[in-house]
C-alpha cells in the first residue's frame, strides 16, 4: 500500500475542511498530499474518490486519486501532489487575457466535472434545493447580525424559487472558485479540493463565482463564457442571481464562529453583489460584462495564453 511507504508528514493548515491534510514523503523521496477524514465520512470518501477517478480517466485536469481506505486515524485519501502556485496568486498578477484565458478553460473543466450524472434516486432538486433556502433564511432570520439592505437578497429569493423545479441533477465538485485551484509548473489550471463534492443543478455550482469575480474579473467572465462555449442562456442569470442570494444569505451567520474579520469579508461579499446586480434590478451583473472585449483576444485558448516561465 502507498500509506504503508509514507516516512514523514508536513501538516497542511490551509483551508476550512475539518480533513487534516498532509505533504507526505515516501521513503523513495516521492510526495503526495494525505488527507485524513473522520471515520463517519467513509461512504462519501469512497463515493468521491470513485468519481475523481472517472474525471481522471477521462483527462480532467484535476489532483489524481491515487489510494483511497481505513486506517487507525480514519478514512485516509492520498492524490497527486500539485508542484505550482495556487490560482489564486498566480492569475491575478497575468495580463488581462491571461486572466480570462484560464477563466474559460476553468468552465471547460467544470463543463467536463458535469458531465457524470447524478445517480437515479436523488431527491428532486426543486425540494432539496427548497429546503436549503428555508434553512439558510432561518439561520440567518436566527442571526443576531444583520446585513443592510437584506430584504433584496430575500425577495429575491421568494420571487425566484420557483425556477428550482424540474433542474437537472449531476455530480458537483461542490466548492468551485479559484481558491480551489493551481497553476502548475507548466502553466496548467488543475482543479484541487473535491471534499464537498455533491450532486446538484449544475448551475448551482457557480454560486462560489463572487469569490472568483473579487479576485479577477476576467477570469470570471472567462468561466462562464468557457462553460457555455461563448452563449450564456438568459435563464442563467437569474438563476445565478437566487443561487449566489441563497449563499449569501447564509453566509453571515456562518462567519460568526470564526470572528470579526470573517464577519466582516462577508459584509464587504454582500454589498459588492449588490453594486454588481443594481440591488437585484439588473439580471447580469457589471462584473461580468466589464472590459470583457478586451479580454476575449481573438481565437484565445489557454495554452496559447500561458507563458512559460
Amino acid at each position: 500500500m502507498l500509506l504503508d511507504s509514507i516516512v514523514k508528514r508536513t501538516p497542511i493548515a490551509k483551508g476550512w475542511s475539518s480533513d487534516r491534510k498532509y505533504l507526505a514523503e515516501a521513503a523513495g523521496g516521492s510526495v503526495y498530499l494525505l488527507r485524513i477524514s473522520p471515520l463517519n465520512r467513509l461512504e462519501a470518501v469512497k463515493n468521491g474518490f470513485g468519481r475523481m477517478r472517472d474525471l481522471a480517466d477521462m483527462g480532467v485536469s484535476i489532483c489524481l486519486p491515487l489510494e483511497q481506505g481505513v486506517c487507525a486515524e480514519g478514512v485516509y485519501c492520498i492524490q497527486s501532489w500539485i508542484d505550482g502556485t495556487d490560482a489564486e496568486q498566480w492569475i491575478p498578477a497575468r495580463s488581462g487575457e491571461q486572466q480570462y484565458a484560464y477563466g474559460l478553460e476553468a468552465g471547460r473543466l467544470l463543463k467536463s466535472i458535469h458531465s457524470i450524472s447524478a445517480p437515479e434516486g436523488v431527491l428532486p432538486w426543486g425540494e432539496r434545493y427548497g429546503r436549503k433556502i428555508d434553512r439558510k433564511i432561518s439561520m440567518y432570520q436566527s442571526c443576531p447580525l444583520r446585513y443592510e439592505n437584506d430584504g433584496v437578497f430575500l425577495r429575491y429569493l421568494e420571487e425566484n424559487r420557483n425556477l428550482l423545479k424540474d433542474r437537472p441533477q449531476t455530480f458537483q465538485h461542490g466548492d468551485y472558485h479559484i481558491g480551489n485551484m493551481m497553476v502548475d509548473r507548466d502553466g496548467k489550471l488543475v482543479v484541487i479540493d473535491f471534499d464537498r463534492w455533491d450532486y446538484g443543478d449544475p448551475w448551482e455550482e457557480f454560486n462560489r463565482i463572487v469569490w472568483s469575480a473579487q479576485t479577477s474579473e476576467p477570469f470570471a467572465a472567462g468561466m462562464v463564457d468557457g462553460y457555455f462555449n461563448g452563449t450564456v442562456p438568459v435563464e442563467f442569470w437569474r438563476f445565478l442571481a437566487l443561487y449566489i442570494s441563497c449563499n449569501t444569505l447564509g453566509s453571515l451567520p456562518w462567519a460568526i464562529d470564526f470572528g470579526e474579520g470573517e464577519i466582516q469579508t462577508m459584509r464587504d461579499q454582500a454589498a459588492q453583489v449588490l453594486i454588481w446586480y443594481s440591488r437585484m434590478k439588473t439580471p447580469v451583473p457589471s462584473c461580468y460584462g466589464r472590459g470583457r472585449s478586451e479580454w476575449k483576444g481573438a481565437g484565445l485558448s489557454c495554452r496559447k495564453c500561458i507563458p512559460k516561465e
